[in-house]
């Protein structure tokens, strides 16, 4: 199974977290506690291409709210 974990770092002047939350849920991503905010449970058959296609999508469904975010994919 692959994974794609995310870390979120908020910003005081971008969107409230909550948001941002809800925004990256839409996507599919659930929260999870530890190093990383939020993950994200490939089905099988995803590759490379996948993911680097996902991190323009979770790009672009962050953009302008100003944070930062870290994403590592990992096949388990």
């Amino acid at each position: 199974m692959m994974r794609t974990y995310l870390k979120v770092t908020f910003n005081s002047e971008g969107a409230q977290p909550s948001e941002v939350v809800a925004r990256l849920q839409s996507l599919g991503f659930k929260p999870i506690t530890g190093a990383y905010d939020m993950v994200y449970e490939w089905d099988d058959g995803a590759d490379v291409e996948d993911a680097i296609w996902f991190a323009d999508k979770i790009h672009a469904t962050l953009k302008g709210y100003h944070i930062l975010f870290q994403i590592e994919t990992i096949r388990d």
